[in-house]
């Protein structure tokens, strides 16, 4: 059945297009936080491993909510490994040493990545008249901001 929401279905096609990139840079950012989780050592193990844990928490939300978004613009969401790392801009590469610090700044410059492609397209998503898509990303953006705020705290 067409969805009929009130967004054309060329506009609608547009705009999911950005949201599938948006759905891979976010399972990426997941993946490696859940990395981090995993993985970090050192003298601050317990508490970073607590605080990465609470990020992915928040991250496999975000993730749910933009597939979401997508199914509800009338659209599947990719969900495959292979889907996610041919549209993410973000790379997998990781720190030589598993230090909460190298962890921090890697997944800071991630979520950096990830609000400012957020705040690009909150306005393209207004020229599509997709005003729910585009107050959607300016919610992930304040969130993304207050994650980022967190891991920069750690490293001042």
């Amino acid at each position: 059945m067409e969805t009929k929401i009130g967004i054309t279905t060329e506009n609608r096609n547009t705009g999911v297009q950005k949201l599938c990139k948006l759905l891979a840079d976010e399972y990426v950012l997941y993946t490696k936080t859940r990395n981090a989780h995993w993985n970090v050592e050192g003298y601050d193990f317990y508490n970073k491993h607590l605080f990465f844990e609470q990020q992915y928490g928040e991250l496999d939300e975000i993730i749910d909510s933009v597939a979401e978004r997508i199914r509800t613009l009338g659209h599947y969401a990719p969900a495959t490994l292979k889907d996610f790392l041919n549209l993410t801009q973000l790379t997998e590469t990781k720190s030589e040493a598993n230090d909460s610090i190298g962890f921090i700044k890697e997944l800071l410059i991630d979520h950096e990545s990830i609000i400012m492609f957020l705040r690009e397209n909150i306005d393209f998503y207004t020229d599509l008249k997709d005003y729910g898509t585009s107050d959607f990303i300016t919610g992930l953006m304040e969130t993304h901001e207050k994650m980022a705020w967190m891991l920069r705290s750690h490293i001042k």
